[in-house]
């Protein structure tokens, strides 16, 4: 059986990476163009030459793209249906199709929402090259605490819910939540590195494209795996 929802999540990712790379050459490219022609102005401003270029921009954005969100997805839609197949059964009696968009869902927030509102994405241009190793780990650091609150919430709802019952169980793991997150955000420090100059605008699209980026890829996941496990579990009853 898990072998069998490993495959459906694999092909459920690939299907979509590649809704995510359309998504990312519509919206996310053309805000990389502005930002990398940013740069090299910059660059050329201070006298600075040109740094060699390894792959060129028409591979990235085409080939390099098309590679990198097919095996993300891929990737993620495997993980995903692991993920699934442990919980299936232990989660109450949700059914395949609503564990799947709310695992989905909760995934989306903690590996994305929630750190981008500490941390969000940035184009070319933007962040020093030299404290990228300490931005990298800040960034990490906020993911894993955001995985850990979440999880606890989700144990802190439940387990309340049977005393307390689900409305009130689901507002205290809601508060747990908040807490923990909030308070992460107070200790940890802020990142300010955007280049004066460079255009709000560019920056603003860009990372809205890049959520928007992961919101197709987890809703793409959360709702096709969820119908094809149900579709099968159908069938399989049907036969019997």
């Amino acid at each position: 059986m898990v072998g069998a929802l490993l495959l459906r999540g694999m092909l459920v990712g690939l299907f979509a990476g590649l809704l995510a790379f359309g998504f990312a050459k519509a919206f996310g490219e053309p805000q990389v163009d502005v930002a990398i022609g940013f740069e090299s102005h910059m660059a050329q401003t201070r006298g600075e030459a040109p740094e060699p270029v390894l792959i060129t921009r028409e591979v990235q954005s085409t080939w390099g793209l098309f590679a990198g969100v097919i095996v993300f997805g891929t990737a993620l839609g495997g993980l995903f249906a692991l993920v699934f197949a442990f919980l299936l059964g232990r989660m109450g009696a949700f059914g395949p199709r609503t564990l799947a968009a709310l695992l989905a869902l909760a995934a989306f927030l903690a590996l994305v929402v929630f750190p981008d509102l500490k941390y969000p994405a940035n184009p070319p241009a933007i962040g020093n090259p030299d404290t990228i190793g300490h931005r990298t780990a800040l960034y990490f650091g906020f993911l894993v605490i955001s995985i850990a609150a979440t999880s606890f919430s989700v144990f802190v709802a439940r387990k309340l819910s049977r005393t307390l019952g689900a409305w009130n169980g689901g507002i205290a793991g809601g508060a747990v939540l908040v807490a923990a997150l909030a308070l992460a955000m107070i200790l940890l420090p802020d990142v300010n590195e955007v280049p004066t100059g460079f255009p709000a605008a560019t920056l603003w699209r860009f990372r809205v494209a890049a959520l928007g980026l992961q919101a197709v890829i987890w809703l793409s996941i959360g709702l096709g795996f969820g119908w094809l496990t149900e579709q099968q579990a159908g069938r399989r009853i049907g036969r019997l």
